[in-house]
């Protein structure tokens, strides 16, 4: 196995490290490695997002090498929880990489559009001069989406599969997107539960969030750790930022993930229209070709969601959803108000610039802000009330209306992490926040402190952190378990 002398403890004791590649003190690039005598594990594997500093770490290597990783256990499939597998592959990574079937199939549309959306910025970026690199070029290409798409390994929720003779895992369903689990790692017989990112009780679209009974160790998201939801009705909410805007003869953009906001606010217009709340003939567009694949992965795995496949069906069929980047621009040049969903969620990228570029600088506009922004991306931007954004080397003035509806987020805020925390039947021993800026975190660190009893550590990015020594007999290299099959 080549793990067995990492884990040496002056000469002779066994241990089990926790170690954050990613999203440690910041919301993004998730990857977390339980390092154990036998194996090494890689919870996520996602790209960092947001500011320069951080987008530039996905280009530095990992302080461990691909190939000394077994298995990677993917709890979702947004970008920054999946999008850095190819890389890791590329690096030399050969395990098996294991996630649910919804998941599977969304971080395929997920890997492949963030391949192709890279490709073009750096020809874009070739052909206008506006890159530091010469030449620029992709992180990876789709070819090497490709050749990750061999190690996927869809398996089913609430099934134990063993890794090795001391090693096993299994989902939980998290309530964030379709196919979103909590993963508990049964290891040397003590109980680690990776939260992934821990979807709201009451979602438009999706069971609430449940996780195992017990665990020693809880790794826990931390998005909004300081921070409350309003306790607003989002249908009312929408409604009303609509026809504010269509007083004004104005346009709607929704900057939306492709998975999973993109769905519910389609969901939502759909009952406005049926109920008359906004105009049955508004035309609404879906300028997203990978949020459209998304979307049939609800009718495929109905079991994910809360509504029937009658009514799934039905809150599309009002929509139009646009393929090509010429459908694109006939969508900016046509008369009238409309509704615009198109990616990306935190406007870094995606075609959802071109919209901006056009509506951003008309104050008769509004942009609606429905997830979470990191700091450093547009959508950021656009909150902090910024005067002036930055799309492809130009600057456009803001105009336009910037509205937000909190009632939208996919996250948990503080009250429902606590809540998340206060299920376990047996109170954990020590909780690791990660995926959340610094202020959240010690705000919610302190309130679990305070509210439970529980230590809560922040993580740091790339500092081990000792988690249990283990029995020397325990820890010898086992035959790895080979019941899980490999899926081409």
């Amino acid at each position: 196995m080549g793990a067995m002398t990492d884990n040496l403890i002056g000469g002779d004791k066994l241990a089990v490290y926790l170690q954050s590649l990613g999203a440690a003190e910041t919301v993004t690039g998730s990857k977390h490695l339980l390092n154990t005598p036998e194996f090494t594990l890689l919870v996520d594997c996602g790209l960092f997002q947001g500011i320069k500093s951080l987008r530039e770490k996905n280009w530095e290597p990992l302080p461990v090498q691909g190939s000394a990783i077994n298995a990677v256990i993917l709890t979702h499939a947004h970008l920054d929880h999946c999008g850095y597998i190819p890389q890791l592959v590329k690096n030399g990574f050969r395990g098996k990489i294991y996630m649910t079937g919804p998941t599977r199939d969304l971080a395929e549309l997920i890997l492949r559009d963030a391949a192709k959306l890279q490709e073009e910025d750096a020809k874009k970026a070739n052909k206008h001069g506006y890159s530091k690199h010469t030449p620029a070029r992709p992180l990876y290409t789709i070819a090497d989406v490709e050749t990750a798409l061999r190690y996927f390994v869809p398996v089913d929720i609430d099934k134990n599969y063993s890794l090795t003779n001391n090693l096993s895992f299994q989902f939980s369903p998290a309530g964030h997107i379709p196919g979103a689990c909590s993963v508990l790692v049964n290891c040397y017989g003590k109980k680690i539960v990776f939260s992934g990112d821990i979807g709201r009780h009451n979602s438009e679209l999706l069971p609430n969030p449940v996780h195992a009974s017990e665990a020693d160790y809880v790794v826990m998201e931390s998005t909004y750790g300081n921070r409350l939801h309003e306790e607003e009705d989002p249908d009312k909410a929408l409604a009303d930022v609509v026809n504010e805007t269509l007083l004004q003869k104005g346009d709607i953009l929704i900057p939306c993930f492709a998975v999973g906001r993109a769905q519910d606010v389609i969901h939502i217009i759909y009952k406005l229209k049926r109920n008359k709340s906004i105009p049955q003939g508004l035309p609404v567009f879906l300028d997203s070709p990978m949020a459209a694949s998304a979307s049939k992965t609800l009718l495929k795995y109905p079991q994910w969601i809360t509504i029937s496949k009658k009514e799934c069906e039905q809150m599309f069929s009002g929509i139009t959803i646009n393929e090509d980047y010429h459908g694109t621009e006939r969508i900016i040049n046509q008369k009238g108000s409309k509704i615009i969903l198109a990616a990306s969620g935190m406007l870094t990228g995606g075609r959802v610039l071109e919209y901006l570029k056009h509506y951003i600088s008309d104050s008769k506009n509004t942009i609606l802000i429905i997830g979470y922004q990191a700091e450093g991306t547009r959508g950021k931007a656009l909150l902090n009330k910024d005067y002036e954004i930055k799309i492809h080397g130009q600057y456009y003035l803001i105009n336009a209306t910037v509205k937000e509806i909190d009632g939208l987020s996919a996250h948990a805020d503080q009250k429902g992490l606590i809540c998340w925390l206060k299920d376990f039947k047996t109170i954990p021993a020590h909780v690791y926040l990660v995926h959340g800026e610094p202020d959240a975190q010690q705000a919610l660190r302190v309130k679990i402190k305070d509210v439970l009893g529980i230590r809560a550590t922040i993580l740091k990015q790339d500092q081990k952190e000792l988690l249990f020594y283990i029995n020397d007999q325990q820890a010898q290299p086992a035959e790895l378990v080979h019941a899980i099959q490999y899926h081409k």
